[in-house]
């Protein structure tokens, strides 16, 4: 999978686009069906106002989240497609700054450590994988401490 990245207002400190690259190389370990290089996806670094926005008019919840996915393909047509033809764009994946360095003061984690987290969380919705079932949540849980794990990233869940 090919990931377009776009950075507006993360500090520059970090290279926020490696990082995404190897959450999603992280990701794709953990959920093949996320790889070949007919898939993409955009991982949009931003601010919680526009994280806001998107939630209020997409989710019709008026607050900022962490990070919004926005899939194009449901589980079972992307797990359908054939290996080879055209370009699939699996879909969209926002992250809010403010957010999601709050969050990660709050847990004493490092922001990209967090971040990281967020967009493997975000690539797996993509992929079609939920939480609202406890089930699928853990299962998901499951995934996302395997493919951080990877990344040399400890359980953001504490659920040793």
């Amino acid at each position: 999978m090919t990931l377009d990245i776009d950075i507006e207002g993360w500090p520059a400190s970090t290279d926020w686009a490696d990082l995404a690259e190897r959450a999603r190389a992280a990701a794709e370990t953990v959920a093949p069906e996320l790889g070949g290089e007919r898939l993409s996806a955009s991982v949009l670094f931003t601010n919680d106002a526009q994280v806001h926005a998107l939630n209020r008019e997409w989710r019709g919840k008026d607050t900022p989240t962490n990070v919004l996915s926005f899939p194009m393909l449901d589980r079972a047509d992307l797990l359908a497609l054939p290996a080879d033809g055209p370009p699939e764009m699996l879909g969209d994946i926002a992250l809010a700054y403010e957010t999601c360095e709050r969050e990660a003061g709050e847990k004493g984690t490092p922001l990209d450590s967090h971040a990281a987290h967020l967009i493997v969380h975000g690539l797996l919705h993509l992929a079609g994988h939920d939480h609202i079932d406890p089930a699928e949540g853990d299962a998901m849980e499951a995934l996302e401490i395997k493919a951080l794990a990877s990344m040399g990233i400890a359980n953001p869940y504490g659920n040793d």
